[in-house]
């Protein structure tokens, strides 16, 4: 950090501003969202109201838009922290005797991203969930094309692509370093010990939230006998129209003058609670649909892949994930 940020910081902490203790630093798509939800939902714990605040990571998000809590509200800009005062006031509601932490998933695959959390907190928690690399990264496709960031509906077509195209894109979506699992854990044990992070297993999460939610308030040592409301985690979908969906987008960020007035006209005519809700009921029977089937074929031949992965990220925490994630067979 700079002289400058390093004083601000050292003012903050000072002045007794709660600042960030704990951080979910991924995988995408396993689960972090759920978790943020579930976790922010506890008395004993402030999280702000932007689940990825990027702010150790930003690097990785060339062109970020906006993300509008309510969709039909005027924007004010990107709400993602340029500076340590704006990241520094994403927690400035938080309360004394609360455990305040962020979420940004993709904290685990930044190879500078630990030591900057580092170098801000050097006591700080983290949690690291991963998944099944061969689904998380057909889970990032599907989202990525949710998001109409990804044009290639054929997942098989889009990782040719990528590969074709790696030497000229500033970030890669599906490359082999997204899932080097190891690598990505070991840079946070080695700045912060493997007492101050905590891996959490996807699989896990998913069949049990209750016990999962625990076994993190014990690590961040919260009360954990309040009563949260669970989510599902990670509901993969896909975009069953995408004219509807890019029309829904473009009234959400008010895109073009006939968007904006639309959206004024909405947001005057109508309360936030009945335009979420009417934004939700558009989503589930127009916009996304369950998703196809995996391609079978391809799944395997990325098993085949990333069964040495599996293997080393088994030893290294000391878990069966070779079995559980059906790797036994795959040779």
């Amino acid at each position: 950090m700079t002289t400058a940020s390093t004083e601000l910081l050292a003012a903050a902490r000072a002045s007794g501003q709660k600042l960030p203790e704990f951080f979910i630093v991924g995988q995408p798509k396993s689960g972090t969202t759920a978790l943020y939800e579930m976790l922010r939902s506890h008395p004993g714990i402030y999280m702000p109201e932007l689940k990825e605040t990027r702010f150790f990571d930003r690097e990785w998000h060339p062109g970020m838009q906006a993300i509008d809590p309510d969709p039909y509200a005027q924007y004010p800009g990107d709400p993602h922290p340029d500076t340590l005062k704006e990241y520094l006031d994403l927690f400035a509601g938080a309360r004394s005797e609360q455990r305040a932490g962020e979420a940004s998933p993709g904290y685990l695959r930044s190879p500078q991203t630990a030591a900057r959390i580092a170098a801000f907190e050097p006591d700080a928690r983290i949690i690291a969930i991963f998944r099944e690399p061969a689904s998380f990264l057909r889970s990032a496709h599907l989202q990525l094309l949710q998001d109409h960031v990804e044009s290639e509906k054929d997942f098989r077509r889009a990782l040719a692509r990528e590969e074709r195209e790696r030497e000229r894109k500033p970030v890669l979506w599906y490359a082999m370093e997204r899932v080097e699992y190891v690598k990505q854990l070991r840079r946070y044990h080695d700045l912060f010990g493997r007492e101050r992070v905590l891996v959490l297993i996807y699989d896990d999460f998913r069949a049990d939230n209750e016990a999962t939610i625990a076994q993190v308030l014990r690590f961040l040592e919260v009360e954990d006998s309040t009563a949260i409301a669970f989510t599902e985690a990670n509901q993969t979908v896909l975009v069953r129209s995408p004219r509807i969906y890019q029309l829904q987008r473009s009234l959400y960020l008010g895109q073009s003058p006939g968007a904006r007035i639309a959206k004024s006209t909405i947001k005057a005519l109508s309360t936030q609670r009945l335009r979420h809700e009417g934004l939700q009921a558009l989503r589930k029977r127009l916009i996304f649909g369950k998703p196809p089937p995996p391609d079978a074929e391809l799944m395997l031949e990325l098993r085949r892949r990333f069964k040495g992965e599996v293997a080393a990220l088994s030893q290294y925490i000391d878990r069966d994930l070779v079995s559980l994630w059906g790797y036994e067979q795959i040779s």
